[in-house]
């Protein structure tokens, strides 16, 4: 093993994902020098093996799905999907798991990229060692940046080792459809790859151990993705435990809390995600390995000075879009520090991750799509807020009935009636994912209720929705 002299940036940031591609992007704006290290593939999770891969196969279902609901085009999209077709475009989202692109983008803004596995070895140092062993130490006049994200993480179960199963990196990079599919789990990649792999040629069986699917969010949600599910031809069982795994002759054989045997030919769980925080030597500045990371709303880690976590990694939002706005926020905050400055920590200021804690979005790319932001109304009433739900159904849209016959969906705003202000918004139905930026808009902007009504939906699309909700509110 051989070891370089050390190099000395402004910022190191450790991850090169999207959050971490934000950080530098933010760092190298306000002109101080930016290293950044990755193990494995410039750009990270997201667009290798999960929000472009995901999304690309999931495009060409629902597209289908919309199709089927429009008579005169119903019949010419009755046959299976192609799935090779289907499977080589999300290749080519994946730019078939290169990264030239994305380091060309690094280079672009004139950040330094260091492959290798990066940790900390005290105060403001950063070793990477290299494909080759070769090791180059890393220091950091203002500040290292955490962005190493998340991995899945597998429950403890008898045999579960010689199962070889998928997690989401598997399931969305997989050559081929497989004939039988089991899926463990009720959140987002459950739901959202029950619904592609089904659509794609598998027959999908998703075991939950929960009562419902998407527990984080408004229940009418998880039960409207579960019915389609269902109609779709996913087999859903929910509060079914797994209590054993195993291949017997190359096939999956799970044993459910009731004893019923499941088999299949492969086996997805989505059952939870891990910080990658395990080897990047939290314990040589005081942290423990393996875990989250505490931060204040600069996403500076609570009780040293010079460490920021950004993204998943510190367990506020696991989302890309808000490990990108936690970024923006971190790379302000470390700019503002590197000139002497005390970042503001004023609530939605330039420094202060506010959304964070109240308008954070999601969409669930099922069929129908679940969309939320906000806090759900359980949620707000167990924060204290004196708050009333107001619900109407996509029926009383004329844009629903215009998008596709049969359209089924509900809409949901959380109003605070002390504040007049929304505290959350979900909707559920047909195409509502483009409906959840007005809704965001809405709650961080803590527009008033009264100044809502002035907010002229264009008739006849989705977004009326909003007109019959306020309706409803006004009327009860």
């Amino acid at each position: 093993m051989t070891e370089t002299e050390s190099i000395a940036y402004d910022v190191v940031v450790l991850g090169a994902g999207p959050v971490g591609e934000n950080v530098a992007d933010r760092t190298r704006a306000a002109g101080l020098t930016t290293a950044v290290v990755e193990s494995e593939l410039v750009g990270g999770e997201c667009s290798y093996w999960a929000c472009m891969p995901s999304k690309a196969l999931l495009r060409p279902v629902i597209a289908q799905a919309d199709a089927r609901r429009l008579p005169g085009l119903e019949q010419a999209v009755q046959g299976p999907l192609e799935t090779p077709a289907v499977l080589a475009r999300r290749d080519d989202y994946t730019s078939h798991w290169h990264d030239d692109g994305q380091v060309g983008w690094l280079e672009g803004i004139g950040a330094d990229l260091h492959r290798g596995q990066g940790r900390l070895a005290g105060p403001r140092t950063v070793t990477v060692t290299g494909p080759d062993g070769t090791v180059t130490t890393l220091t950091a006049r203002h500040a290292v940046a955490v962005c190493t994200g998340t991995s899945a993480r597998l429950p403890r179960l008898p045999g579960l080792d010689g199962v070889k199963p998928w997690t989401s990196r598997e399931a969305t990079s997989a050559k081929a459809a497989p004939g039988r599919l089991i899926v463990v789990g009720g959140g987002v990649v459950a739901t959202e790859m029950a619904t592609a792999w089904q659509a794609l040629g598998s027959r999908v069986t998703l075991l939950v151990r929960g009562k419902g699917l998407l527990s984080r969010m408004e229940p009418f949600a998880g039960e409207l993705v579960a019915d389609a599910l269902a109609e779709a031809g996913v087999d859903v069982r929910t509060g079914t435990s797994v209590e054993s795994v195993s291949r017997e002759d190359g096939t999956v054989v799970v044993v459910t809390g009731a004893g019923d045997r499941v088999e299949a030919d492969e086996i997805l769980f989505a059952t939870g995600r891990a910080p990658r925080t395990g080897d990047i030597g939290l314990d040589t500045v005081g942290l423990e390995p393996g875990s989250w990371l505490d931060v204040d709303d600069s996403l500076r880690v609570e009780g040293v000075d010079w460490l920021y976590a950004v993204g998943d990694v510190n367990h506020r939002a696991l989302l890309t879009h808000q490990g990108k706005y936690q970024a923006r926020i971190a790379g302000a905050a470390i700019a503002a520090r590197a000139t002497g400055a005390e970042p503001s920590d004023e609530p939605w200021g330039a420094h202060a991750a506010t959304a964070d804690h109240h308008a954070v979005p999601q969409v669930v790319f099922t069929d129908p799509e679940a969309a939320a932001v906000g806090l759900s109304l359980a949620e707000a009433e167990q924060a204290g807020h004196r708050v009333r739900a107001v619900d109407v159904e996509f029926s009383s849209v004329a844009g629903a009935g215009l998008y596709g016959d049969g359209y089924k969906g509900r809409a949901r705003m959380v109003v605070d009636l002390e504040e007049e202000i929304l505290r959350g918004v979900t909707f559920v139905g047909p195409g509502v994912g483009e409906l959840i930026h007005s809704a965001t808009v809405a709650v961080a902007g803590r527009v008033p209720v009264g100044r809502l009504w002035h907010a002229v939906p264009s008739y006849p699309t989705l977004s009326e929705v909003w007109l019959r909700l306020l309706e409803a509110y006004r009327d009860n």
